[in-house]
């Protein structure tokens, strides 16, 4: 998560940081706006907050944590328990490739043929850079009716029953 802070912070952002508590790896990285860096001692609270305040979620390779926290999100999804359109991207097709096939679940009937598609992969910066703003573009920005050709920077997130989604 280190790399998306860092970048944000690079181009004059804010950025959160939702740290767990661990005997060991966990630590806060610098690029955490100093009032917007949270620590949390229980994994649930952390996927709360993670699900509560992302419109998209990137994954990078990693282990059981990571793969705990994707399977969350596409849970919520899956259930129709989030009041918002989350999008999830996988970064790195042959590392995702290699571990993740969730074809047979669906061949089996142990999710819909759609929820497969809840998953997108990427292997460049701008592959996920296009999904993330047509996403974000189509499901959480709402711009001004007397005013939709201007830039997006008029437009504001979307509250629940602001408009169809």
């Amino acid at each position: 998560m280190e790399a998306a802070n860092r970048g944000a912070t690079e181009a004059g952002g804010k950025t959160i940081g939702l740290n767990i508590r661990l005997p060991f790896e966990q630590e806060a990285n610098p690029f955490i706006t100093e009032d917007l860096s949270f620590q949390f001692h229980y994994f649930f609270m952390r996927k709360f907050w993670f699900a509560y305040m992302a419109k998209a979620l990137v994954v990078f390779p990693g282990g059981f944590g990571t793969l705990d926290e994707m399977f969350e999100i596409l849970t919520l999804m899956q259930t129709e328990k989030l009041a918002k359109q989350i999008q999830i991207i996988l970064y790195g097709s042959d590392y995702w490739d290699a571990i993740l096939n969730l074809d047979p679940m669906a061949d089996w009937g142990a999710v819909a043929e759609g929820d497969v598609d809840l998953i997108q992969r990427v292997d460049t910066p701008r592959q996920a850079f296009d999904l993330l703003r047509g996403h974000l573009t189509d499901h959480h920005l709402e711009a001004p009716l007397d005013q939709e050709r201007q830039a997006p920077g008029i437009a504001k997130t979307r509250s629940r029953g602001a408009g169809p989604e």
